[in-house]
């Protein structure tokens, strides 16, 4: 089995743009991780497991994981990452896979955090990706924190003006809605269009 005690490397982040030489050619390692994740297309589970899986007939049986199991299950939990550059991402996904990259420190590590799964994916023989070893956690959340303002603006920009201006204004009113129900955004347009605004 893995073991999760082993604690990622930790580097102070130099600024955008100052990078050592070394830090320079760990470069690429963060470009491919990225597009990785959002082209790459690795079983989740192997077929047989996931058949063994669905033929179990005791529901109260453990099932036995793999430990390439646990680790596709890792990559498969990154990949979620790549589907924030997709317009096409309803905004709810969005917004959970962000709260989990960006999750509380104490929660790092955790198994199947943000950190776990690029520790686990990166250092693995098992992974689908070519070996690149323990990465700079604060480098990648800086990559997407960069890259999601215009991944969110992307995807705001299919709805109408009336939803972009209540996501910017009332963010948090918006969130605990699709929190109830992720639908939320989509049943409301729905129901403009069927019944039009009543404030025009």
């Amino acid at each position: 089995m893995l073991s999760h005690s082993i604690s990622s490397e930790i580097r102070p982040c130099p600024p955008i743009g100052i990078m050592s030489e070394s830090e320079h050619a760990e470069r690429p390692v963060f470009q491919v991780l990225l597009e990785r994740l959002q082209t790459g297309n690795a079983h989740i589970v192997p077929a047989a497991t996931a058949a063994a899986m669905l033929d179990a007939t005791d529901d109260r049986a453990p099932v036995e994981w793999s430990e390439e199991d646990i680790v596709l299950l890792h990559w498969r939990l990154l990949k979620e990452i790549g589907r924030l550059a997709d317009p096409e991402t309803p905004l709810e996904e969005k917004f959970d896979t962000l709260r989990w990259v960006f999750t509380e420190r104490e929660k790092d590590r955790k198994p199947f955090s943000f950190v776990s799964c690029l520790r686990v994916v990166g250092c693995s023989p098992l992974s689908p990706l070519p070996y690149c070893g323990l990465v700079d956690v604060e480098e990648v959340r800086d990559v997407i924190r960069c890259a999601m303002h215009s991944w969110l603006r992307e995807t705001l920009m299919r709805y109408p003006s009336w939803v972009r201006e209540a996501i910017v204004d009332h963010p948090e009113w918006v969130e605990s809605r699709l929190a109830r129900n992720p639908q939320w955004i989509n049943e409301a347009i729905r129901r403009t269009a069927l019944e039009g605004d009543l404030f025009a």
